[in-house]
């Protein structure tokens, strides 16, 4: 009988399903870490919330464990490279929270508004301090929702009940699907200079860590109010607490901290900050529901063999993974490197298949591209089962064409991305039947291998121009661990890559930019 550890509290009907389904099932919470790590071995499934901490050293004493299932959306606790380099499914459980959580945010919201909290407490002192506590109405404000999945989607809905004129940004919606929702979509700076009240709902990713710093403050009116109770580690806690003693900031409402619990935090003190302990999805429903769903997905994976939700592994039969698995990596790595240089909101994306990948199965490659494509913003809340949904809710068209003629390669697929105002095409393929390439950005050659920390820049192509990079990283501490460069034509517009030891950070990206005869840079994680 095959067997399943559950290390954090789910809802009883959870365990019933997981019984009901034959499977011999362990609640077992609080667990050590040295604790988890001795038993895991005797396990095949574990279901978790975000108290445990699946590392890649338990991983490793993980010997039977088939699946992890996490009650929730967010994956910041589970190692998914070393679950998924050891075969290990990783589900999670995306829209189960999304109305507890939207509805949250307007409570933080009406609570910065009128600053209700911090009047209870008042009264609860024996004080009547009715001229203290004078707020603002949402009425006719502007509200900035700086991301628009299913939990931004739900606080436009209603904001817009309660009159507010609803801006967004997304980089995935296009005008048309905002048109759609009610909302204005613009640009971030646009977003950050109209928005009396900012809400936050994107994944904490390279992109969206610290998002909301000094310089996007600075950008934002006099008086803003933000409310995160999505991800800590989106919002500068140090810029934000000077914000807020400068009065450039008038209140924020906070549900999640980069430390949790945030001990010797100076915002949870301050009077004009609303603190909650990451409550989003603390109602009895969503927890019942991410339960029943975790529940039904590790059962039927166990007892079926059927993956639901999986965000490292695509549904296909067993046989054809051997033959699939390169070009799987290969599309997914494709599709992140193009969101994160694609500077535009999505209308279409266009993959072609030619040579000996026109012959494969080709719909599971085609959600790995659209996977990898979404997921530099969208984190864990997109996963091989639901990419194409989500894809087609923001208004995107995804096309797919195949084509025997590979030209100088054997097998190759091409991904083109098409925006309201700019296009960009990939290429890549298969190097040694295992090893994925990219070969083509936009009409150049070269030869990225894409993986870790990498610097894409399109830049003149001019004596001189590698060595200044090259000093420039090197007098801040930063190691090249290679280096590819394609160009259209002799001394025209050339792509340089540039892969690093370690993240630039992006007051150095901004200096980067300032080298004589760079264009753009990008950085880029993989």
């Amino acid at each position: 009988m095959k067997k399943v550890l559950i290390s954090d509290s789910i809802s009883p009907k959870g365990v019933e399903i997981l019984k009901s389904a034959g499977l011999e099932v362990d609640v077992q919470t609080g667990l050590p870490p040295e604790e988890l790590k001795k038993i895991i071995g005797a396990y095949h499934g574990l279901v978790i919330r975000s108290a445990t901490k699946v590392t890649a050293d338990i991983i490793s004493a993980a010997e039977n464990l088939k699946v992890i299932g996490r009650a929730g959306s967010g994956l910041d606790n589970v190692d998914k490279a070393a679950a998924t380099q050891k075969g290990i499914v990783v589900m999670n459980t995306p829209g189960g929270n999304t109305i507890t959580t939207a509805e949250h945010a307007m409570a933080l919201l009406f609570s910065v508004a009128r600053l209700i909290p911090q009047a209870t407490g008042s009264m609860r002192s024996g004080l009547w301090e009715k001229k203290k506590f004078m707020g603002v109405e949402l009425f006719g404000k502007t509200l900035g929702i700086v991301g628009m999945g299913n939990i931004g989607a739900q606080v436009a809905k209603k904001a817009l009940g309660l009159d507010m004129n609803v801006l967004c940004y997304d980089p995935f919606l296009n005008e048309e699907k905002a048109k759609s929702l009610g909302v204005h979509c613009v640009g971030l700076e646009e977003l950050w200079k109209r928005a009396d009240f900012i809400t936050l709902h994107t994944p904490l990713t390279p992109e969206t860590k610290y998002l909301v710093n000094a310089k996007s403050i600075a950008m934002m009116k006099d008086g803003v109010r933000i409310i995160n109770c999505a991800r800590g580690g989106i919002v500068n806690e140090k810029d934000l607490l000077d914000a807020l003693n400068s009065g450039k900031v008038a209140g924020a409402a906070l549900d999640v901290f980069e430390k949790e619990p945030p001990t010797d935090n100076p915002l949870c003190t301050m009077e004009k900050v609303v603190c909650t302990p990451h409550l989003g999805a603390s109602t009895k429903e969503a927890q019942e529901n991410v339960a029943l769903a975790v529940a039904e997905q590790v059962a039927d994976y166990l007892v079926g063999g059927i993956i639901r939700n999986a965000v490292n592994f695509p549904s296909i039969p067993p046989e054809q993974v051997p033959l699939l698995s390169p070009y799987l990596k290969l599309a997914e790595r494709m599709g992140g490197f193009a969101s994160q240089v694609f500077e535009s909101g999505i209308k279409e994306i266009s993959i072609e298949y030619t040579g000996e990948a026109s012959g494969l199965n080709t719909a599971p490659v085609t959600i790995a591209a659209v996977k990898g494509l979404l997921s530099p913003i969208m984190g864990e809340t997109v996963n091989f089962v639901n990419a194409l949904v989500i894809a087609k809710e923001r208004g995107i068209e995804i096309k797919e064409t195949k084509s025997s003629d590979a030209g100088d390669y054997r097998s190759m697929i091409s991904l083109r991305i098409k925006g309201e105002k700019e296009s960009s095409s990939i290429s890549g393929t298969i190097f040694s039947k295992k090893d994925p390439r990219i070969i083509e950005v936009d009409g150049a050659p070269v030869e990225i291998i894409p993986e870790g920390t990498m610097l894409f820049m399109y830049n003149n192509d001019r004596p001189g121009l590698i060595g200044a990079v090259g000093t420039f990283l090197g007098s801040h501490g930063i190691n090249i661990a290679r280096m590819f460069f394609g160009r259209e034509s002799e001394g025209g517009t050339a792509r340089s890559v540039v892969s690093i030891d370690s993240p630039l950070q992006p007051e150095l990206i901004e200096e980067l930019k300032k080298i004589p005869n760079i264009l753009s840079v990008r950085q880029v994680v993989l």
